[in-house]
């Protein structure tokens, strides 16, 4: 039996701070049935170059970046545009998922 695909949608704006323990939070579940989709809102701190770094190790983890800060709601959209999961999670990125 195939385990449903799970989307996790995180939004991302200059949360450097706290944007690794977030990830951390995600690409440590136990269920790994998981697609990431993270929406760099045009964010000015390192938190692009953070994301780029987590890409190049967990290939299910899928960037889109915003050219211009779209705010976290239209980010959402446009993550939620991407999803090929049964189930969708939405993520703060200065939010963990506790295990």
């Amino acid at each position: 039996m195939k385990m449903p695909l799970v989307t996790i949608i995180i939004p991302v704006y200059n949360t450097e701070k706290y944007l690794r323990k977030c990830l951390d939070s995600v690409v440590n579940q136990t269920y790994k049935n998981i697609e990431i989709i993270v929406i760099n809102d045009a964010s000015t701190d390192q938190s692009l170059n953070i994301l780029k770094s987590y890409a190049s190790i967990y290939k299910n983890i899928q960037i889109i970046n915003n050219q211009f800060n779209l705010g976290v709601g239209a980010s959402r959209n446009k993550g939620l545009q991407e999803t090929n999961g049964e189930y969708i999670y939405f993520l703060d990125s200065d939010d963990e998922i506790t295990y």
